[in-house]
């Protein structure tokens, strides 16, 4: 699977832009601010209908214009897919796959497999648990519909407890009844999440500590945990337990959305005690072994964005990283860089084709 030809109209910094690119490598250059970062996120626009950097949809439209269209034409599976998504102030978002529009953005979710790497992935490290639970939802959502249909529905059901919670406060009033069906529905569907979860990190950590070693050429004790709530009693009796408490808070305390993955160095927390290139190396095996794992369960390479990959590697583990492409693991490949002359001296010493497109 590749990406052929993108086009954009109105797309943050640009009134109009074609490009059209080689099925392997491709390389965008130029200086900081020229719109580099903004077409990998194009891309990454139309595998997932949203914005990698800024998933408010009216901060994504050109100043001075009202509407965005982001068009891509793929090659999956020796057929051409068109993909439109589109967005005009007022109105919703519309994405489309060969001119037939989805009734819901979760159906597209999946279709072109891609993943990104930026600077800003360090938010993994230093944010909290809601960032490296995204994290978690979505590699594993890319290959799996069911686990994202019982997120969507777990988060729904989710917002309609809290709601409740804050109308008894606000009515001095308590339905234990109405509380005990939110409670057994999120009970069934946080269940079948946690289930996908524990399999998942079972199958990832092999993946990602074999990345680690790659990357850092070095024999760090680096792990990720799955830290869940669930592991200690089932979600029906943390709830039931939890609701004096939930009253008070007037939300929701206990359950799959409170989940986490903790990221250690030596048994301590990479947050605090990792290095900046430990953290920089422990940042990348995690994106590369969701690129592994995606591959794995799609039978098909992800596309992989490479956004200012200089700001966390040197040249060498860069060339390193490039030169697996060499051996077919690899699908698509987009690189943005400040220096033309450095991504060049990287890509010279590979046998696949390449272009750079000079912003």
């Amino acid at each position: 699977m590749f990406l052929k030809h993108l086009s954009l109209v109105n797309y943050k910094n640009f009134d109009s832009k074609i490009l059209e690119f080689d099925p392997v490598i491709n390389c965008l250059v130029g200086d900081n601010g020229v719109g580099k970062t903004n077409i990998l996120d194009a891309i990454y626009h139309l595998a997932f209908g949203k914005s990698y950097f800024n998933p408010v949809a009216t901060q994504n439209i050109k100043h001075g214009t009202d509407f965005f269209v982001v068009e891509g034409t793929f090659e999956k599976e020796e057929r051409n897919e068109k993909i439109i998504c589109s967005f005009k102030k007022g109105l919703k978002k519309v994405i489309k796959r060969n001119g037939k529009a989805y009734e819901k953005f979760s159906d597209h979710i999946g279709f072109l497999p891609l993943v990104i790497i930026s600077p800003s992935d360090r938010d993994l490290i230093i944010e909290g648990s809601d960032t490296r639970r995204k994290f978690m939802d979505g590699v594993i959502s890319q290959s799996d519909k069911a686990y994202l249909q019982d997120l969507i529905k777990y988060n729904k059901v989710l917002v309609q407890r809290n709601s409740l919670l804050k109308y008894f406060t606000a009515n001095a009033t308590f339905d234990g009844q109405t509380l005990s069906i939110y409670n057994e529905q999120l009970h069934g569907l946080g269940s079948s999440i946690h289930k996908k979860r524990l399999e998942f990190i079972e199958i990832f950590i092999p993946i990602f500590k074999e990345q680690y070693a790659h990357i850092s050429e070095k024999d760090e004790q680096i792990m990720l945990s799955y830290q869940s709530q669930l592991q200690e009693k089932s979600l029906l009796e943390l709830l039931e337990g939890a609701v004096e408490r939930d009253r008070a808070l007037q939300y929701t305390s206990v359950g799959s959305h409170k989940d986490d993955l903790n990221f250690t160095i030596g048994g301590h927390p990479i947050k605090k005690f990792g290095s900046q290139g430990q953290q920089k190396s422990f940042l990348i095996a995690l994106k590369l072994a969701q690129f592994h794992f995606i591959k794995e369960q799609a039978k098909t390479a992800p596309i992989l964005l490479l956004d200012d990959i200089f700001d966390k590697l040197d040249e060498h583990r860069v060339a390193q990283i490039v030169s697996l492409v060499d051996n077919d693991n690899f699908g698509q490949l987009f690189i943005s860089d400040t220096h033309a002359e450095r991504t060049e001296n990287v890509l010279q010493n590979i046998q696949q084709s390449y272009k750079i497109f000079t912003l």
